[in-house]
């Protein structure tokens, strides 16, 4: 009744039963149980230009558009930013310092250029604040520091942090934004005794530190959206997990080659040592 009913032969409808799926379907089944597994991998925040990144890295030859279609069939998105607010505020008496990055953020090796900033974490406590330093050559993070108030003691722990961990030599500019945490004498102090540059640019203008403003549009985007924090300790503990165990060793960085920070200084220690 149905082959009657639908114009279908009954001779083609029971070839059709017993016909194995196109290689193209079998193809696809594949391909989009990886890219189920590579997006929950990345905590859901992959979308199509890092997971077509991601299957290049492990030798499946795939085009973005067919990454993108299965994607949606699978009813999978990659997150997406939202746009802040300014909250900095310079000092009254705070001492001009130079513009010495002029919003180039570019870098030929690691520890010439650092930038730095403040956010904050909303929970049921209160808000945590969490200081950030980063290598623009590599986009890693190579200091931080949290704390529930917004004294100079975070940022200088955040810069004492990134100092142990890479052992700069002298001449490394520093830049951030005019708030009073980086014009304080006891920040200004810590960058003489490390032999750094301090840098500022212009007051409330977010392109001026535009790198850091990125970090953090990624971090609300990949963390923080959706997501609420019933304690400091709780969100001190999802932090640290994003930031070492994600976005530093496997988050792939499109200003990178779809590196991730940690491998693309690795390649680029190892090029070093070969020429």
């Amino acid at each position: 009744m149905l082959c009657r009913l639908l114009g279908v032969s009954r001779s083609g409808y029971y070839t059709w039963r017993v016909r194995p799926p196109a290689a193209r379907i079998e193809t696809d089944a594949r391909i989009g149980g990886i890219i189920r597994q590579i997006h929950a991998a990345s905590r859901g925040t992959y979308g199509t230009p890092r997971i077509h990144a991601e299957l290049r890295a492990g030798g499946i030859r795939c085009g973005r558009k067919r990454v993108a279609r299965l994607l949606h069939a699978a009813g999978l998105t990659g997150c997406h930013r939202r746009k802040g607010t300014i909250t900095t505020r310079r000092g009254a008496e705070a001492a001009p310092a130079l513009d010495r990055v002029q919003r180039d953020f570019t870098a030929t090796a690691p520890n010439q250029l650092w930038v730095a900033d403040i956010t904050y974490i909303p929970t049921w406590m209160g808000f945590l604040y969490l200081a950030v330093v980063l290598d623009v050559f590599s986009r890693r993070i190579v200091g931080w520091a949290m704390a529930d108030h917004l004294r100079a003691a975070l940022v200088v722990d955040a810069l004492d942090m990134a100092i142990a961990r890479r052992r700069p030599e002298t001449g490394v500019i520093h830049h951030s934004d005019h708030g009073s945490q980086y014009t304080s004498l006891t920040f200004g102090q810590r960058l003489h005794d490390a032999g750094m540059l301090a840098s500022r640019g212009s007051q409330g203008d977010c392109y001026d530190n535009a790198l850091m403003e990125s970090f953090f549009a990624t971090l609300e985007c990949e963390l923080l959206a959706g997501r609420s924090f019933p304690t400091h300790r709780m969100a001190r503990l999802a932090l640290f997990d994003f930031i070492e165990g994600f976005y530093n060793s496997a988050r792939r960085h499109s200003a990178l080659g779809y590196c991730s920070p940690m491998e693309y200084e690795r390649r680029w220690t190892i090029e070093g040592q070969v020429a």
